[in-house]
């Protein structure tokens, strides 16, 4: 029996060639896979349930499909905040909280995005903050579609400017951040995407022995990881499509 975990796939019909290698993988995915993690941002953009995800309707389609035969569980992301339970039901998706705990072999498990363990990214925060907010949304819902697509291209364009302009240890994670969640769930591995830095970190926290795995994007490498009876298996697969990265 083995777990699947992917996360930061920005899957956007501007990379086709992408979304057919995810919809193949997922088409003659392995039998031992028994359950599927999404761990945030599998689109590149959301504006709410009636986007029309150009380009995107197979991999949904796929999902759907594959939903019936794995329990496929998806987390937002800081993409894909506005994609709705209602709207995972339809694709027989279940929707998690961030963050959410699972255990398997007897390992408590921490899932999240990791955008909220950036701490040192204070207007990113409160960007954050202002985005996940009914208040937010709700105003977001009362635009047209139009209008909701513009503003998550001048929202994607902002985000690209000011990460330029950004260090690189203000956009990983804090490491006091990862100890008092590690702490506050008694975990003993802690899996999240968003940092786009795949990296396996050993620590020790109060002492206790415990694990960080970080989940590599979808731009230059198709990233997997695998836990397969208390195994970690990561796997890597080039996609020479696009060399553009986004953030």
């Amino acid at each position: 029996m083995s777990t699947l975990f992917i996360s930061d796939l920005h899957l956007d019909q501007s990379r086709p060639d992408v979304i057919d290698f995810f919809v193949n993988y997922l088409t003659s995915i392995d039998k031992n896979i028994t359950s599927i993690y999404i761990l945030g941002d599998l689109v590149e953009y959301w504006v709410g349930d009636d986007d029309p995800a150009i380009g995107l309707e197979k991999t949904f389609d796929t999902l759907h499909r594959v939903s019936k035969v794995i329990p496929i569980y998806f987390m937002q992301g800081n993409r894909d905040f506005m994609m709705s339970e209602n709207f995972c039901s339809k694709y027989g998706i279940k929707l998690l909280n961030d963050p959410t705990i699972i255990s398997l072999n007897e390992k408590k498990i921490l899932l999240m995005h990791g955008d909220t363990l950036c701490t040192d990214d204070i207007k990113y925060q409160e960007y954050r903050k202002m985005v996940r907010s009914d208040k937010w949304q709700t105003a977001m819902k009362t635009k047209s579609l139009e209008e909701r697509l513009s503003i998550a291209n001048e929202l994607r364009q902002k985000s690209m400017l000011e990460t330029k302009d950004k260090s690189a240890d203000i956009m990983d994670v804090n490491q006091n951040a990862v100890n008092d969640a590690f702490i506050k769930y008694e975990a003993d591995i802690l899996i999240h995407g968003h940092t786009h830095r795949a990296n396996i970190h050993n620590i020790k926290v109060n002492n206790k022995k415990v694990q960080r795995i970080v989940l590599g994007d979808w731009y230059q490498s198709a990233f997997f990881l695998i836990y397969d009876n208390g195994k970690t298996i990561i796997n890597k697969q080039s996609l020479m499509f696009k060399k553009d990265r986004n953030s």
